[in-house]
């Protein structure tokens, strides 16, 4: 079955956005050619997946708005750590960390584009 390979950020100001995924999860940007478009490696080959940053094009939407689109889960080993880094890197809660029962802790924040994620620390199976 088809699988995500790729995810995409759009950002209103790609450098804040960048100052931001870096603070939060460590994550390496690296310009793609004179475009506006970066590329974005999330950890080792082969584990989850990549993904781009790019200048939005339209109109910046609502920070306190409705939750437009698809979001991202990022797996993490201390959600609370995490929620720290976000809440530090200027991130604001989109809907509080809660318990999923057989799944794990999840939390979905807002980054400083207004851009939806989720942050997920896995629950082990027993």
């Amino acid at each position: 079955m088809p699988r995500p390979v790729h995810f995409e950020i759009h950002a209103s100001d790609p450098a804040r956005a960048q100052a931001f995924y870096e603070s939060t999860f460590g994550w390496k940007f690296q310009q793609f050619g004179d475009m506006p478009y970066w590329s974005i490696v999330t950890g080792d080959e082969g584990d989850g997946i990549n993904g781009g940053l790019t200048q939005r094009r339209g109109p910046e939407p609502a920070i306190d708005g409705p939750i437009n689109g698809a979001s991202m889960v990022v797996a993490v080993d201390d959600i609370d750590a995490y929620i720290a880094a976000a809440e530090r890197a200027g991130g604001t809660v989109a809907l509080p960390k809660d318990a999923v029962p057989g799944v794990g802790k999840l939390a979905y924040y807002k980054d400083t584009e207004g851009n939806v994620f989720g942050m997920i620390q896995p629950e082990p199976r027993a």
